[in-house]
């Protein structure tokens, strides 16, 4: 991995009211915004995925929630719920993905502004873990793109749900390394880093039991 063939892709970090039930979601700004800042100084690129929702419901997905005009009840485009959070906001050269399914790949420019730019390794983070950013890591990797998931820039509505998700791309992404934000921070600046890599499938098998102790291993100490 390398800057020039690297790039930062940020799921769905926006302003639509039910961010705020993600477990931990002023941690997860915090960190990404730290995360941000040395890509830039790095000259990695940072893509933006945006979820829509057309306000007049044209091209909804089945049974998408509506409020009593027949409008969407998230992510409808005539609001500002659309936006990207204030915190971690683009600047000039970043880049915006629109999308209207989970991935972020699913019929948007996302894989062809990706070859423009020769990227190979995708830094993953973003919201929902269970949601888009599992949908868009797995579609990335059929792809042939390496996927790196920051996890601790991931979040969903509840931790169970989160680190259930984590571990599904952790034992079927075969590629996949794992990074907390401040060691891939590290590891961009050319300093000492720890990171948590697959070896094969399935590795960390788990049940409703285990569920912890195998998302604990994900933290290499």
């Amino acid at each position: 991995m390398n800057g020039e063939n690297t790039a930062l892709l940020l799921i769905d970090l926006q302003k639509e009211g039910g961010t705020s039930d993600v477990v931990g979601m002023e941690t997860i700004i915090s960190k990404t915004a730290s995360l941000i800042e040395i890509c830039r100084q790095k000259k990695i690129p940072t893509i933006y995925t945006r979820h829509l929702n057309r306000g007049d419901a044209i091209g909804l997905g089945n049974r998408e929630p509506l409020n009593e005009k027949g409008e969407p009840l998230y992510y409808h485009t005539g609001t500002e719920a659309i936006e990207i959070m204030e915190e971690v906001k683009p600047e000039p050269g970043d880049i915006i993905v629109d999308k209207y399914r989970y991935s972020g790949f699913h019929e948007s420019s996302l894989d062809l502004l990706l070859k423009g730019l020769n990227v190979k390794h995708l830094l993953i983070g973003g919201v929902l873990t269970d949601v888009c950013v599992i949908s868009t890591a797995m579609d990335a990797y059929y792809r042939d793109y390496q996927v790196n998931l920051v996890k601790d820039i991931c979040g969903t509505t509840t931790e169970g749900s989160h680190m259930a998700a984590t571990l599904m791309m952790a034992n079927w992404i075969y590629d996949i390394q794992i990074f907390d934000a401040d060691q891939l921070c590290n590891k961009l600046l050319g300093e000492e880093y720890r990171v948590w890599a697959s070896e094969g499938p399935d590795e960390l098998q788990f049940t409703p039991e285990t569920l912890r102790d195998a998302y604990a291993k994900l933290t290499v100490t």
